[in-house]
């Protein structure tokens, strides 16, 4: 047998371990070289690690959950001719055989699989999905880029076959398999769920940034009645095939005007080193809801960008975030983050602050309400902003100054646009 150790790789910035989150193979499986072998979690992002080499697995390292150290032996394989060419054994063959039998598709890039989807363009969670409804995604036409499979694309292709593919058989599992580990039931009523990959992450950032950052909250309504009318006749009169706008744009693009006059807001804060790091350059995380948590894509230089880019750019970003398309880098480094929970945003809240950032913007639903303008009652689109500063480094005053600077702007969103 000739054996080929696959140690982890440094996944970059700094990286010293990473989290297993799920195996994508199982011992005895045939692997080409770059295929899907494994997800790991870093405290960025779900990476998908390929195969180094062709031939069979032998062995793989860790759990889902375990922490494997860089450069420790993740898995390895027996890329010997005879491991590429040998037959399964007969009860492998004969389980192989049952699986196609129940389901349309086995795992991609197992022995026996009845379709080859190594060259479909598609996420880990929609290959994961098909996989378990026993859907064949080389049937599916992917919407997203160079053909791309999209998760609306599998939900449309699951409702196309009567359902979500719960009736499906699942495909054969065995010792060491990739399968993700489901919620066990250990008393009437109870479900044991493991907390790894990003939600690990975040209950680990969430804990740490409560524990260490002192918060201080300032919540200011917003009178966005003329902001409405404004992104209501920009839709109207956008070119055919632009994407509708929603507010977010025109929240971050006044967010950097207000952070001109008050730079202290967009700072990380250095504990190793005791310094207060204020950025130039605006990069606005934008928290953002996945299927796996929450998730802060980052729109970098968001001071440079015009309007049209700014919108697309906050698309693009989330939507990569939201279908684990985005890279490592676009998921770390903002200066100052932005969250909303759009029609569910409440009418207040107390967003934590995403270290090692000194502040995040919070934004509430928008909704009419009657106020009292120029002595009479009349009806207004209001919305709040909810914020939280680390009062270490950022006053009370300092903080509500930038909060009413934004809503300066976006109360008279014109003046979003006019150079100073």
């Amino acid at each position: 047998m000739s054996r080929h150790v696959f140690k982890l790789p440094d996944l970059g910035e700094g990286t010293v371990s990473a989290e297993v989150v799920n195996w994508l193979v199982k011992p005895g499986d045939m692997l080409k070289e770059d295929q899907p072998l494994v997800e790991m979690s870093t405290d960025k992002a779900v990476v998908e690690i390929p195969a180094p080499v062709s031939g069979r697995v032998v062995m793989i390292n860790g759990k889902p959950g375990d922490v494997i150290a860089v450069g420790a032996e993740l898995a390895i394989f027996d890329t010997s001719d005879t491991a590429t060419a040998v037959t399964p054994a007969p009860a492998a063959k004969a389980a192989a055989t049952a699986a196609v039998a129940a389901a349309p598709v086995a795992r991609a890039g197992a022995a026996g699989t009845a379709a080859d989807i190594s060259g479909v363009r598609a996420s880990p969670a929609t290959r994961r999905r098909a996989q378990e409804a026993g859907l064949d995604l080389t049937t599916v036409a992917g919407t997203g880029s160079s053909g791309r499979i999209m998760p609306d694309d599998l939900q449309a292709a699951l409702s196309t076959r009567g359902g979500s593919g719960s009736t499906a058989a699942p495909a054969v599992s065995a010792p060491g398999s990739a399968a993700r580990p489901k919620a066990a039931a250990t008393t009437a009523g109870v479900e044991e769920i493991p907390v790894i990959g990003i939600r690990r992450v975040i209950a680990q950032r969430m804990s740490e940034a409560a524990r260490s950052i002192p918060h201080f909250s300032y919540v200011e309504e917003v009178d966005i009645s003329a902001l409405h009318a404004m992104r209501e006749h920009l839709n109207a009169t956008a070119p055919k095939g632009a994407a509708p706008l929603s507010y977010l744009p025109f929240i971050v693009a006044a967010l950097v005007r207000a952070l001109q006059r008050y730079p202290q807001c967009n700072a990380h804060y250095d504990a190793a080193r005791e310094l207060v790091l204020r950025h130039r350059a605006v990069h606005v995380g934008i928290a953002t809801q996945t299927s796996e948590g929450l998730k802060v894509p980052v729109v970098r230089n968001a001071d440079q960008l015009k309007f049209r880019a700014l919108a697309a750019e906050i698309s693009r970003v989330t939507g990569a975030a939201r279908d684990r398309s985005a890279r490592r880098e676009e998921l770390s480094g903002s200066t100052i983050t932005v969250t909303s929970l759009g029609k569910l945003g409440g009418i207040a809240s107390t967003p934590i602050i995403n270290m090692p950032e000194v502040a995040i913007i919070g934004v509430n639903r928008a909704v009419e309400r009657p106020m009292v303008v120029a002595g009479a009652i009349a009806v207004r689109r209001m919305m709040n902003l909810s914020s939280s500063f680390d009062h270490r480094f950022v006053d009370g005053a300092d903080a509500a100054g930038l909060i009413q600077a934004l809503r300066d702007l976006l109360e008279h969103p014109a003046t979003i646009f006019i150079a100073e």
